[in-house]
């Protein structure tokens, strides 16, 4: 039986922000509002939505560099052999958790040391993490780079950031969350940086070790396409909740949600002779999603796994 990596229950992140001089005051901004979702050992999920609906704040909440305002995140661990919120872990089953949940940022470069060797980047969690003599320290560094494709491995140790391409830093990012051995890795949009060209190429890296090494991911991005190379589900988001969650072909081609049918709309089409349905929001599609169901704390199972909020939405009309 798969059992799940992480769940995500009921999460809300909120944060007060002032008003401004002349107004005064503050107001709560609901970055995350009320989410819950759970990944399987060695699935993906894509959370997928326009900049600014919550996404990053989700990531920074489950990896606790953002103190979350209320909800249940729940991981398995390994040594209790069941799933444990991290609101009950002790000092040393955090520092296991950290060990077990990686990021990969969107810039690499901003991401890493500028002053520090790749050898030194990628070394850093072992040493924090007090793993392996230096020895298998070293090894383990230069397996890493193998599995990344930055081979021979020795022409890399002692360059520094700037001397390396986009897409070779983010492969050097890669490798240093994938060092550590974890079973859950949070993407945050790792190739939006990168040329078109590049850009498939550590897509590809990041499908075949998810296989490989049997890794979870959360892999967050404004863009439906990646999502659909990426992941096994999406999780549509919009102002901080998520509206339409499914398998990725089934949200794909049923979407049922205003605004997923509205990014589906939006995805670029190279054939300029290719003509699309193209998805209107009405007023009355709004009211039919209201309509689903009464209970609006949770997302209304329409079948096939095919999930949707039945929340009022505003500004989307």
């Amino acid at each position: 039986m798969i059992k799940n990596v992480i769940e995500i229950e009921n999460l809300k992140t909120y944060f007060d922000v002032s008003k401004g001089f002349l107004k005064g005051g503050k107001h709560v901004v609901k970055a995350v509002d009320d989410i819950s979702f759970e990944i399987a050992q060695g699935k993906s999920l894509g959370l997928v939505g326009q900049s600014g609906c919550g996404k990053t704040t989700t990531a920074r909440s489950i990896t606790m560099l953002e103190e979350k305002t209320h909800g249940n995140i729940k991981f398995f661990d390994e040594n209790q052999n069941k799933m444990t919120s991290i609101d009950d872990l002790s000092e040393e089953q955090i520092k296991n958790f950290r060990r077990n949940v990686q990021m990969i940022f969107q810039d690499p470069y901003e991401a890493m040391n500028p002053r520090w060797t790749i050898k030194d980047t990628i070394l850093e969690p072992l040493i924090i993490h007090n793993i392996g003599t230096d020895k298998e320290q070293e090894e383990a560094v230069i397996e890493i780079l193998k599995t990344v494709g930055l081979t021979p491995p020795e022409n890399y140790l002692s360059r520094y950031p700037h001397e390396l391409s986009g897409g070779q830093r983010q492969r050097v990012a890669i490798a240093r969350a994938l060092i550590m051995k974890p079973k859950f890795v949070i993407c945050d949009e790792p190739t939006s940086m990168l040329d078109v060209s590049i850009r498939i190429s550590i897509m590809d890296l990041m499908v075949s070790l998810a296989k490989d090494l049997n890794v979870s991911y959360l892999y967050i991005t404004h863009d439906l396409a990646v999502a659909r190379y990426m992941c096994d589900r999406i999780a549509v988001m919009y102002n901080g909740k998520i509206v339409e969650l499914a398998e990725t072909e089934e949200l794909l081609k049923n979407p049922i949600h205003p605004y997923t049918k509205r990014l589906i709309s939006s995805i670029p089409v190279p054939d300029p002779t290719y003509e699309r349905k193209v998805y209107e929001i009405t007023k009355n599609d709004l009211e039919d999603i209201e309509n689903l169901s009464n209970n609006k704390d949770e997302l209304y199972d329409t079948g096939n796994k095919h999930y949707v909020s039945t929340h009022k939405i505003e500004g989307l009309i």
